[in-house]
């Protein structure tokens, strides 16, 4: 069947329809996009000027505040300019860029999640080995794993909704564009596609949460070997990795491990992984984690 595409524009329902609300949430949302800006940026100059890439943890840190810059600016300004907009478009090109965008980095950052807790594994259970298996080489090995997974996985998103026709209505209950949404959107059956993203993303998304949970679980309970000293400095690092996962892939997983449906709470729970997430990580990094901390104190202080 030949593709019909009458849609050229978009139409953003947003988060409210009350202009006190929009209000509110203009000032609140500014406010947590400058942290994220900030506080990522502060992370990465740190590791950047204090020459710390030759550690795993910081290196993998480094990418995961990058990713963290890039994954909030792909939604958090049109999000906080459509607050105050009267008419909240974008184009079918925007569109598409921004579920690409949306998707790309969402998977890296959850592919960098789960080398971040390998990392502390290794450092914790195989700390003799630590230097040999997690040697730099393997380090930059890894990291373009998780690039190029995360450019296929957004590719294989793009390539399912692309191809559907929409010939209108145009108003998406959210605000930014995600698979689910337009294929409610789309003027045919899409319940073979709507099964392959929720195969794909969700089998990402719950799959890297299992991984995640099974070797935090492994390296609390190796712990029982550690010194008082040992378990402290631990449970520091690894009890902020959990905050950050638990935070990111509870409301991941809850919008991608399920049928092709759409609830009306959906664009609120999206906003824990899209912005809350991104706003928490370098709070949790500097202020749980004793060693980034320090290395911030020694660095600027």
């Amino acid at each position: 069947m030949e593709k019909i595409n009458n849609v050229t524009v978009f139409i953003f329902w947003g988060l409210s329809q009350n202009p006190v609300v929009e209000k509110v949430c203009f000032v609140l949302f500014s406010f947590f996009y400058t942290i994220i800006l900030l506080g990522n940026l502060l992370i990465m100059l740190t590791v950047c000027v204090g020459k710390l890439f030759k550690s795993p943890m910081y290196f993998f840190l480094n990418n995961l505040s990058f990713v963290d810059v890039c994954y909030a600016s792909i939604t958090a300004p049109k999000l906080i300019v459509d607050l105050l907009a009267k008419s909240k478009t974008i184009s079918y090109v925007g569109c598409m860029l921004q579920l690409f965008g949306v998707h790309f980095f969402g998977c890296i950052e959850i592919y960098t999640l789960v080398l971040m807790a390998y990392d502390r594994y290794v450092a914790i259970c195989k700390p003799l080995h630590y230097t040999t298996i997690m040697d730099q080489d393997k380090c930059n090995k890894l990291l373009l794993l998780i690039w190029v997974g995360g450019f296929l996985h957004s590719i294989m998103q793009l390539t399912l909704v692309i191809q559907l026709p929409f010939c209108g209505p145009n108003v998406i209950d959210h605000y930014f564009c995600d698979v689910h949404p337009l294929l409610k959107l789309a003027c045919t059956d899409t319940y073979l596609i709507g099964l392959v993203v929720t195969t794909n993303s969700g089998t990402i998304a719950l799959g890297s949460f299992v991984i995640l949970l099974i070797s935090y679980t492994v390296i609390l309970v190796s712990l029982r070997k550690q010194s008082a000293e040992g378990r402290s400095k631990a449970l520091s690092t690894c009890g902020s990795h959990i905050a950050v996962v638990i935070i990111f892939f509870g409301p991941c997983t809850f919008m991608y491990m399920r049928p092709d449906t759409t609830f009306s709470g959906d664009k609120l729970v999206a906003l824990f992984y899209t912005i809350i997430a991104p706003m928490l990580n370098p709070l949790i990094y500097t202020l749980r984690n004793a060693e980034v901390k320090n290395a911030i104190k020694k660095l600027w202080c």
